[in-house]
């Protein structure tokens, strides 16, 4: 195993006492990891129509058998809070079946991330003929409604998306363009963090873009230099034009990682067919109807997908990696999935499986309590269940917190 990744395991020690306080001693004891703390995720836009009962007969099978290898991998879902398919008219969000999707994915051990509360992409098309004002008074509206509406369900939210392009985009207009472009960067992203802190303290929020040159890490320290308390730095790493290979990842890893802030790969794509043309900018513009899978590159994918999990997994400050998404033709018909079509697994989700619950993941141990009660094991950090003669614990290790107590 890649020696940095080691550098992930605790030593874990776990002190076994009986309910007087003494020691648990010469005991068998077995030790079972039940969560992971780093995520591994995927887009789950799926589990909307999923959890809302959208699906009958072939399409509600098929439709089950992608969220068991959704479940079987990944611990960690994002789900779609694009504003104008939320709201497209206004006053009428679509709450309940995103919070029964949340709900779905919290009752299959899914950590869930809220993508995105502002972007000037997917933007309503009632906020046009609004006044910059009134856009803005309208975008903290729909921030406090859904970070306060998910509190305890969704805790995580890419607070804004791609705006290092934003003020500059000219695809088609749209209000939050027309607002970020009179308010500035900083300005706007100063306002939407804080009014999403203000509703939820004790969310993760997170700055997301696709732009992976220096003009975003000029942003995120403007924007930390003005006081902003941006959680975690978002980098998406679509790679429908071939693997940036393990130099760019790692030229663009020592670049944020400057900041000290954790970062999270939020959307990562490497495609199992045809490379997309180099001389595409937008990657929108590339949707052809008829872009296949071929065994050759399936082989070429999973060779690319396990290096790059691999040499982000090994990097300290990262801490989550989402696949977008698990099934081909999801996502601009690209054939980007660690799944086909039909349903079945490529190559990339098999050996993905290995390392995630695998490799990078603690079989279940059977092991003596010493003299002491004390336990010991080599982990990572996660929830491991604890049980003796029929009685179960759990508990989370993390860094600093390698040694615990318990009672049984």
């Amino acid at each position: 195993m890649n020696s940095q990744i080691e550098k992930r395991r605790l030593q874990a020690e776990i002190t076994i006492l009986n309910k007087d306080g003494s020691p648990l001693a010469n005991r068998l004891v077995s030790v079972a990891q039940t969560r992971h703390k780093f995520l591994f995720g995927t887009a789950a836009f799926d589990t909307v129509p999923l959890a809302n009962g959208e699906y009958n007969g072939q399409e509600l099978e098929l439709a089950q058998q992608r969220a068991d290898k959704l479940t079987a991998l990944f611990n960690a879902a994002t789900l779609p809070f694009y504003w104008g398919q939320f709201e497209p008219v206004r006053g009428q969000p679509r709450t309940e079946p995103l919070r029964r999707a949340t709900q779905w994915c919290i009752d299959h051990g899914l950590t869930v991330k809220g993508h995105p509360l502002t972007w000037h992409t997917l933007a309503p098309g009632w906020l046009l003929p609004l006044s910059n004002p009134e856009i803005l008074q309208a975008q903290q509206a729909r921030i406090r409604r859904e970070v306060d509406g998910f509190i305890g369900l969704i805790d995580m939210w890419d607070v804004i998306n791609e705006a290092v392009i934003m003020p500059v985009f000219d695809r088609y207009d749209n209000g939050l363009t027309r607002l970020c472009k009179e308010m500035g960067r900083i300005r706007l992203i100063k306002t939407v963090f804080e009014t999403a802190r203000a509703e939820n303290p004790g969310a993760v929020l997170l700055i997301n873009d696709f732009d992976t040159s220096v003009a975003y890490d000029i942003l995120v320290e403007g924007c930390l230099e003005a006081g902003i308390k941006i959680d975690i730095i978002g980098i998406q790493s679509h790679m429908h034009q071939g693997y940036w290979g393990v130099e760019k990842t790692h030229e663009i890893l020592e670049r944020f990682g400057r900041f000290g802030l954790p970062l999270h790969f939020t959307e990562s794509t490497l495609v199992s067919g045809r490379l997309m043309p180099p001389e595409i900018v937008d990657l929108n513009d590339y949707q052809v109807a008829d872009w296949p899978s071929t065994p050759e590159g399936e082989e070429r994918q999973a060779r690319e997908v396990i290096l790059h999990y691999e040499t982000l997994f090994a990097h300290p400050l990262v801490e989550s990696i989402t696949w977008w998404d698990m099934q081909d033709g999801n996502w601009l018909n690209a054939p980007g999935g660690l799944i086909r079509r039909d349903g079945s697994g490529k190559p990339a989700y098999d050996e993905l499986l290995k390392r995630v619950k695998g490799e990078w993941w603690l079989a279940p141990l059977e092991t003596a309590t010493g003299a002491d009660g004390r336990v010991r094991f080599s982990g990572f950090p996660g929830v491991y269940e604890v049980a003796v003669d029929g009685v179960r614990k759990t508990v989370s290790l993390e860094r600093g917190k390698e040694k615990v107590e318990i009672s049984m």
